[in-house]
């Protein structure tokens, strides 16, 4: 066996690594549409940037402090990490530009969509482009010259940049300027748009063209590109400060002033302007990456978002309306008499969330509304909601986690409106991040008050919802809701956790109720009658709960993982005979997987709970978390279904096959049939025919137009 198969653990950030492995396989799937093979290539490098910002910046760190050694026995050597996790990153980028250049890039031109460079473009044209930009772009770009009196800019954290070297007129000495490409110009500026046929040029590409006009009566000697990566691993300690949100601020003001951990440079810079940049920026060589194509492909997602090629993209797949939410009917009378009902995004329309609360900030019988938010979109009908049950006189009590990495300034802003409007808003809890999908609405009824309320797995993020797939109940159970309010004293205040009736809540037994119900299937399990543990999750790194699940493994309890992104467990370094029992597959299709389910058999009497927690030591030690648990049978099959899909995709499910190491999709019609995120929307889809047929209704679907947004953003 090697000795790779022997470890015990798998390193977060190697087995992360892996994950974005299996993105940038998406790239390659040639089954996948051409524009869709370009959003994963945008996905891998905005993952990747956020990977250097924080797990890279981390282990420089470490390496700076003179760390030998990090976490004892289950832990790792930093400088021994990372040259391994260079040695992959540099192999996986160089296989992204492989795609890039010599696949995705020359299909796009067979199919009217290319990418020019300007010698290519014909004069006239040229003429006209050179004219735009001295109307449109010139007033806004700005050269800095570098000299004594002019000292190197501070460059700002994923900025496109470029380096120009020139003569001035009557003055042999070189000099270097920097120019930065404005975050707000077009990176691709149109040349020819027809009705299938769109041309186009980088904005990096136009402004060396036409530097004359920046720097008139010198000689331009050489432009390239460059671009840096910030450490944004930051943290403040909350116990010694009087205000979060103020040093909040204060730090946020502060990042484009962190050390740079990774420096991008086009590969034509010349070795002068090379050594001379590093040294300006005080960056070693092993930070310099050489880069033969664009920098910043992160940006390729707004070329991934061309209307007019429907057959280059996937074929919609519109959110559905919610069954058990039918439109013109109450929620509070939907939820009291219905009971307790999910909705699944993105499958099913989020729209039922905007209803509720819509209906809660309007309805003159509601007094109070409370709920978390984590990350939510630019213009949120969630927050307006908010917002106007405010104004309207209910008592609103919102937690905004402003410390929700890079989300911190959108949070903030959302937070400040919200307390300006009248709500009650709480910015965070010291020393904990608070992860958990709650939301709470207080009514007067005839037979008294009566708690409503929503609980999920996923964001109160109207955009995303139609990205992620993730689960909500809507309830009025009473032993829940008398959990919830006890959650928000807990959130808000200073009260102490209770004995909780029903909700799992990190960190208070999470992680305790977790290996509880993983020893009890294996105290259960017998070789002729195995125990059973299901979870579908996004990560899987705390390795006590590994032990147990190892440990329940040679129980004979037959254990299905479907882990999205980090697994730190390897069941190749058990025995093989308990090897077989663990199954774990991870899966990467349109729709970037997000809910976690657990399931344990339970020798015939199951336990569900969905919730907002992964098995991750800052999940169920560091946050604020909730699983609920799933008591009716109708929904309980419902779950049984999600997890049966997840299981059996071989078309999107990459199988565990070794250490860290994923089995490729297999691209056969016969696989097709067995994706599981089409056989969960057309499940959704009869589901919701046959009850339209039912009530001889035909209720239109809405089509959105999906955004572009982050694979690996919690």
């Amino acid at each position: 066996m090697a000795e790779k198969e022997k470890e015990r653990y798998i390193n977060r950030d190697i087995s992360w690594l892996e994950f974005n492995a299996r993105v940038l396989g998406e790239a390659a799937d040639r089954e996948n549409p051409l524009l869709e093979r370009l959003k994963f290539i945008a996905i891998f490098s905005s993952n990747l940037d956020e990977f250097y910002m924080v797990r890279m910046a981390g282990v420089t760190q470490q390496l700076e402090l003179g760390y030998k050694h990090v976490y004892g026995d289950s832990g790792y050597v930093p400088a021994e990490l990372m040259k391994q996790l260079d040695t992959r990153i540099r192999s996986l980028v160089t296989r992204q530009y492989r795609y890039l250049y010599r696949e995705i890039l020359p299909e796009l031109r067979k199919n009217g969509i290319s990418l020019l460079s300007w010698d290519s473009i014909p004069k006239q044209k040229r003429d006209e482009l050179r004219k735009m930009f001295i109307t449109n772009y010139l007033p806004i770009l700005t050269s800095i010259g570098i000299d004594s009196s002019h000292p190197f800019p501070i460059v700002p954290n994923l900025g496109l940049e470029l380096l120009v070297r020139l003569t001035k007129e009557d003055d042999p000495r070189e000099r270097f300027a920097v120019l930065e490409v404005p975050s707000i110009m077009p990176r691709f500026i149109e040349v020819d748009a027809f009705e299938h046929k769109a041309t186009f040029i980088t904005s990096e590409e136009l402004i060396a063209n036409n530097l004359d006009l920046l720097f008139n009566k010198c000689s331009i000697l050489e432009c390239s590109a460059f671009r840096i990566t910030r450490d944004m691993d930051f943290s403040i300690d909350e116990e010694s400060i009087a205000d979060l949100l103020t040093e909040m601020q204060i730090a946020l003001q502060k990042k484009a002033q962190r050390k740079v951990v990774r420096l991008e440079i086009s590969s034509l810079m010349s070795q002068k302007s090379r050594k001379w940049l590093a040294e300006m920026l005080h960056t070693p060589q092993e930070y310099i990456f050489s880069i033969s194509g664009m920098l910043n492909l992160k940006d390729t997602f707004r070329l991934a978002g061309l209307k007019n090629f429907p057959e280059l993209i996937d074929k919609p797949l519109p959110p559905l309306p919610s069954v058990s939410a039918p439109k013109g009917e109450s929620m509070f009378q939907i939820i009291r008499s219905r009971g307790n009902f999910l909705v699944h995004h993105p499958y099913e329309s989020f729209n039922p969330v905007i209803r509720f609360l819509d209906e809660a900030a309007s309805d003159p019988d509601v007094l109070a509304i409370k709920q978390t938010l984590y990350r939510v979109s630019g213009n949120s009908p969630v927050v307006k909601a908010l917002i106007r049950a405010a104004r309207n006189g209910k008592q609103v009590s919102v937690l905004v986690e402003i410390k929700a990495r890079f989300d911190e300034e959108n949070n903030i802003n959302w937070a400040m409106e919200l307390a300006n409007a009248g709500a009650h808003v709480v910015y965070g809890i010291a020393g904990l991040k608070v992860h958990c999908k709650a939301l709470l609405v207080v009514r007067r009824e005839e037979d008294g008050i009566h708690r409503y309320m929503h609980l999920g797995t996923g964001n109160y993020n109207d955009k995303t919802a139609q990205l992620y797939t993730d689960l909500g109940l809507f309830t009025d159970d009473k032993s829940l809701g008398s959990d919830v309010s006890a959650l928000f004293n807990v959130i808000t205040g200073f009260s102490s956790p209770p004995d909780w009736n029903k909700l799992l809540v990190a960190p208070f037994n999470i992680k305790e109720k977790l290996i509880y119900y993983i020893d009890r299937e294996a105290e259960l399990s017998t070789a002729q009658n195995p125990g059973g543990i299901t979870m579908k999750i996004n990560s899987l790194i705390d390795y006590e709960i590994i032990d147990h699940l190892y440990k329940a493994a040679e129980k004979h309890v037959k254990i299905n993982l479907i882990v999205r992104g980090i697994c730190g467990i390897n069941p190749y370094s058990l025995p093989k005979q308990y090897a077989k029992n663990i199954n774990v597959v991870s899966i990467l299709d349109r729709f970037l997987e997000h809910a976690r389910i657990y399931r344990f058999a339970n020798n015939g009497d199951p336990f569900y709970y969905i919730g907002s927690a992964d098995v991750m030591p800052r999940n169920i030690r560091r946050r604020i978390e909730v699983l609920l648990p799933i008591e009716s049978e109708t929904l309980r099959k419902e779950l049984d279904f999600i997890l049966e899909c997840g299981m059996n995709d071989k078309r999107k499910g990459r199988r565990l096959i070794g250490a860290n190491r994923y089995s490729r999709p297999i691209i056969s019609p016969a696989t097709e049939t067995s994706r599981s995120q089409y056989r969960l929307y057309e499940f959704y889809k009869n589901r919701f025919e046959k009850q339209q047929e039912l009530l001889g209704r035909n209720e239109s679907l809405t089509i959105f137009t999906s955004p572009r947004n982050k694979e690996n953003h919690e």
